[in-house]
């Protein structure tokens, strides 16, 4: 990854360097060199020269644990600043809704992000992130969250972005690109982490074809995108904690993946045992000294652990603060970039593009003003500022626009809007009768889904996947009487709505769309900006359409199948599929052409379609790519996306669109051989607008030939 600023031509010789000094070396005089072999040298000439104790705290986080517990990043959590040789701490701080220090932007959640489709969106708000941490002293992000949504209840579905590995490892890599402009950012939690409620000791179990084609491909992409830093999770998995689990940290993701960075315990309990931590490959334990610290000394003078496996640790940071020391814009680290115009007009952006028309009966949207006289809106949800989970990925903004106000915003000073929480029966029919429009809000806020692993604490997994009984009763009421009904629904992840959603003309996923939600909702209702948003999961009819969520166990084993891969496996049409979303506009697709129909294994699948926007409004649209495997000799998805484009089109105009495949995509890992496999088969292409077979009408295929 190129580095900016980098100070390569005047920086001295390694050799003469350590010739100074009595041996001496600064971590200046490495941040100096040129990335590669000189600096490499000077790193290794620095550790030799470290006392066991300062090697330890470069290995141990030093924030006090009374500290974290006033407010989760009032401040960084720092680790292994040393002022005898120069090197400067890590300076961590959370945040995938936005940098949780001060005031900082709040963008929507991660899951309506994933929603947009738009890695260059993605990027954007890594860069905007970035900043705003190093604006406020950071230089470490820990907001880059991918783990599969692999059950809709799971409480932490914000914080990624989706079902999907290949949507998963777009975005997460875009958002490493992003934030990596200014700081570290570290990727997590690596991995199979998709249970809260028993995070912290739950023996995740699944096969090694699971765990390389489903839980490990999106961590592989951020590691290929020069991702600084991998968290390991709190979960077990096949029987060793993640934090100390070798054939994932060290034969894995160091020696397979090359990967060259440094890997960070999740926080507090994020390790179990001091010396299998050391041995198997964590090299951060945050965010102070529980098992490392002066239990790691110990170890070492015991023999217990190998001066070389620290050593090892010492250098991966080391790389890491000396890649980033001279990365930046120094020019935009002023504290008037916090939460500035343009970031809010990006966290706008991100909202509009997130959010995704699920219905849209006989055109209830967009509303129009001339027609309109009175708005009824319902629900205690449209007048709160609900922006997501207060656990670690909590947001502080300046300002959260609700939708009640962006509603009002919207309509303006002709029309009437009327509102009420929705717990008068009598004056909801009331209003119901005597509006032009009805519109409903409801969802889940903190206190149902999001980091909430202690039992008397709110949040965790979610209860329920439907609507408490009040909000369907106040859709019913309301939709009832009114002529038109509109329902906003406000989360982190997929609701059940088949007790209501017939008696819905529109219905709108918001998710937990940030700080100027209430704008971006408003703009929509009204036609000011499109529905942007695809789905990013499958929203099922019924829990018989997901796996099995047994999160109150202690073991417990993931399937291959999930999401709309598993509907597919069982025939079973869910009530919006994967990659559904809606628009003010209509698309056509056509002329899906590949460049040849025979490829070798070391050739990339190239192709490209056309898209027309055939209505009368500008809009955008997401292209998606579905990959199938005929004649496989393993199970395999019926189909899986394998690419996808997010275009914008003017009325009547047409668009060609290139993707590119990399057979090693396609391969699936052969558990024998305990290597990857491209097999020479057929490989079905699927074009379209969603995972849904109706929605795929572009058809070709192609063979790989000769491995």
């Amino acid at each position: 990854m190129p580095e900016n600023r980098e100070q390569t031509n005047d920086a001295k010789q390694p050799d003469d360097i350590i010739a100074q000094g009595s041996g001496k070396v600064s971590f200046k005089d490495i941040a100096a060199a040129k990335q590669g072999q000189a600096r490499e040298t000077l790193i290794a000439a620095l550790v030799a020269h470290m006392t066991l104790s300062e090697k330890v705290e470069q290995m141990t986080g030093s924030t006090p644990l009374p500290g974290m517990l006033l407010r989760y990043n009032a401040f960084t959590y720092d680790s292994g600043a040393n002022a005898r040789l120069g090197i400067p701490a890590i300076k961590f701080t959370d945040g995938p809704r936005g940098i949780a220090l001060n005031r900082s932007t709040c963008f929507p959640c991660s899951m309506a992000r994933g929603a947009s489709w738009d890695p260059d969106l993605e990027e954007r708000i890594g860069d905007a992130m970035g900043v705003e941490a190093r604006a406020q002293g950071a230089n470490f992000f820990g907001g880059v969250c991918i783990n599969v949504l692999r059950h809709p209840a799971w409480g932490r579905a914000q914080e990624t972005y989706g079902e999907d590995q290949c949507l998963l490892g777009a975005m997460g890599a875009a958002l490493v690109r992003g934030a990596q402009r200014h700081v570290m950012a570290c990727v997590k939690h690596f991995a199979a982490n998709s249970i809260e409620n028993t995070r912290f000791y739950v023996d995740v179990r699944m096969d090694a074809r699971t765990l390389r084609e489903v839980y490990l491909p999106h961590f592989r992409k951020c590691v290929d995108a020069g991702a600084a830093a991998v968290m390991s999770a709190y979960n077990t998995l096949n029987g060793a904690p993640c934090g100390q689990n070798r054939r994932l940290l060290r034969d894995i993701l160091k020696k397979e993946w090359d990967f060259d960075g440094l890997v960070m315990s999740d926080f507090i309990f994020g390790v179990k045992n001091g010396r299998a931590a050391a041995l198997g490959g964590l090299d951060i334990e945050m965010p102070c000294s529980i098992h490392y610290g002066g239990n790691l000394k110990k170890l070492v003078r015991e023999g217990e652990v190998p001066g070389l496996a620290i050593d090892e640790a010492v250098t991966r940071i080391l790389r890491q603060k000396a890649r980033f020391a001279n990365v930046g814009e120094p020019e935009r680290y002023k504290r008037t970039a916090v939460a500035c115009d343009a970031h809010q007009q990006l966290a706008l952006e991100a909202a509009e593009k997130g959010l995704v028309l699920l219905k849209n009966q006989d055109n209830a949207l967009p509303l129009d003003r001339g027609g309109l006289r009175n708005i009824a809106v319902f629900g205690a949800l449209a007048d709160m500022e609900n922006i997501g989970d207060r656990g670690s990925s909590s947001a502080y903004p300046p300002k959260v626009i609700t939708p009640l106000q962006g509603i009002k915003q919207a309509a303006g000073p002709g029309i009437h809007v009327e509102y009420e929480s929705g717990g008068k029966s009598a004056r909801v029919r009331r209003m119901a009768a005597e509006c032009d429009v009805a519109i409903i809000v409801a969802g889940c806020t903190w206190r149902d889904e999001g980091e909430g692993s202690l039992s008397f604490l709110p949040g965790g997994d979610r209860t329920s996947l439907l609507l408490d009984k009040a909000q369907e009763k106040l859709i019913h009421t309301a939709a009832a009487a009114a002529p038109r009904t509109i329902v906003i629904l406000q989360g982190g992840s997929a609701f059940i709505m088949e007790n209501w959603i017939e008696d819905a003309d529109a219905a709108l996923m918001a998710w937990y769309p940030g700080m100027m939600g209430g704008r971006a909702i408003g703009k929509v209702l009204f036609g000011d900006a499109e529905p942007g948003g695809r789905l990013p999961l499958t929203i099922p009819r019924s829990q018989a359409q997901l796996p099995p969520f047994p999160n109150r166990a202690r073991r417990v084993r993931y399937g291959y199948f999930h999401g709309y891969k598993l509907c597919d496996q069982r025939n079973h049409e869910p009530r919006f599929p994967f990659g559904h979303g809606l628009g003010y506009t209509t698309f056509e697709y056509a002329n899906l052409q590949m460049s040849k129909k025979e490829f070798r294994p070391d050739e990339r699948i190239t192709l490209s379609l056309d898209v027309t926007n055939t209505g009368a409004r500008a809009g955008d649209d997401v292209a998606q790519i579905y990959i199938g495997y005929r004649g496989s000799k393993v199970e395999r998805p019926v189909r899986e996306l394998k690419a996808f484009a997010r275009t914008a089109l003017e009325p009547g105009q047409t668009r060609t669109l290139h993707f590119e495949i990399d057979p090693p995509d396609l391969a699936y890992y052969n558990t024998d051989q305990q290597r990857w496999h491209i097999e020479e088969i057929v490989y079905q292409v699927f074009a379209g607008r969603s995972s849904a077979a109706q929605d795929l009408a572009l058809r070709d295929m192609f063979r790989i030939m000769g491995e």
